[in-house]
C-alpha cells in the first residue's frame, strides 16, 4: 500500500460524511468513545478529593489522551489533502485556521500543557478548557449534526420566535416598572431591574426571588407567563420537526445508496 492510497482510506475513516451510507466509521466511534472518557476524566480532575493520592493516574491519563489527540490532529492535517488534492498546502492551512482545526489544537494542547504546567492557577484553567473536548464530537457525532441542520434549515423560524420573546420581554418589564416601579423600587424600580423578573417568568423558570404584590402587577404578570409557555414550546416544535425532517432525508439517502 503506498502512501497516497493510506491518505486517501485514512481520510476516509476521520472524515463521517464518507462513510459507508453516512454511517460513522470504526475509527469515529473509537474516537467518541475516547472522548467521552477523556471529558469525564477532566471533569474529575477538578475534584480534589479525587485527585488526592492519584496524581500518578492523572499525570498518565493526560499524557495518554494527550497523545492520542496529538496522532489525530496531525493525522487530520495530513489527509485534509484529500479534499484539494492539487493544491494541499492551502487546504491544511484551511483546516488548521477552521473552527473544527482550532478546537482539535486546544484539545491536543488542553491535555498536553497540564503535565508542564506547575502553577496552580493556569493549572484549573486549563482544566476547564479540556471540556473543549466534547465540542469536537460535533464533527463525528451524527445526532449532533442533525441538530445543526435542523437549526439552520428552520433559522427564519427561530429567528421570528426570537423576535417575539425579546417583545414580550420587553413589554412585560415596562408594564411591571410602570405599575410596580413606585411600590417595589428594589425590585421594579426601572426596566433593567424588572427584566430579571421578566425573563424568570418567560422562562418559566419561577424563583419566587421578585413578584408582583399589586392586583394589576399579578394580572400582568399572568399574562406574561401564559405567554411564557407558549414562546418557549415555538421554537421546540419547530426544532422536533425540523430534526424529523433531516433524519427521514438522512434514511432516503441511505435507501437510495444502497439501491
Amino acid at each position: 500500500m503506498n502512501w497516497a492510497t493510506l491518505r486517501r482510506r485514512l481520510h476516509t475513516q476521520l472524515d463521517p460524511r464518507l462513510g459507508p451510507s453516512g454511517r460513522l466509521s470504526d475509527l469515529n466511534r473509537i474516537l467518541v468513545f475516547i472522548i467521552v472518557i477523556a471529558v469525564g476524566c477532566a471533569i474529575a480532575e477538578t475534584e480534589e478529593e479525587l485527585t488526592r493520592g492519584h496524581a500518578a493516574f492523572f499525570f498518565l491519563e493526560n499524557l495518554t489522551f494527550g497523545s492520542i489527540f496529538l496522532v489525530e490532529y496531525v493525522a487530520r492535517l495530513w489527509t485534509v489533502a484529500e479534499v484539494d488534492p492539487g493544491r494541499p498546502f492551502m487546504a491544511r492551512l484551511k483546516f488548521a485556521l477552521s473552527l473544527a482545526g482550532l478546537v482539535d489544537l486546544v484539545t491536543v494542547l488542553s491535555s498536553l500543557l497540564p503535565i508542564i504546567a506547575f502553577n496552580s492557577m493556569p493549572l484549573r484553567i486549563i482544566r476547564i478548557v479540556r471540556i473543549v473536548r466534547l465540542a469536537r464530537l460535533g464533527r463525528i457525532s451524527l445526532a449532533i449534526r442533525y441538530i445543526s441542520e435542523a437549526v439552520a434549515s428552520r433559522r427564519d423560524e427561530l429567528f421570528v420566535t426570537l423576535a417575539i420573546a425579546v417583545v414580550i420581554l420587553l413589554v412585560g418589564s415596562t408594564a411591571l416598572y410602570w405599575i410596580e416601579g413606585s411600590v417595589q423600587p428594589d425590585k421594579f424600580g426601572s426596566i433593567p431591574r424588572a427584566m430579571w423578573w421578566s425573563v424568570v417568568t418567560l422562562t418559566t423558570i419561577g424563583y419566587g426571588d421578585v413578584y408582583p404584590i399589586t392586583p394589576l402587577g399579578k394580572a400582568v404578570a399572568a399574562i406574561v407567563a401564559m405567554a411564557g409557555v407558549g414562546v418557549i414550546a415555538l421554537p421546540a416544535g419547530i426544532l422536533a420537526a425540523a430534526f424529523s425532517d433531516a433524519v427521514q432525508r438522512r434514511r432516503h439517502d441511505r435507501h437510495d445508496k444502497d439501491n
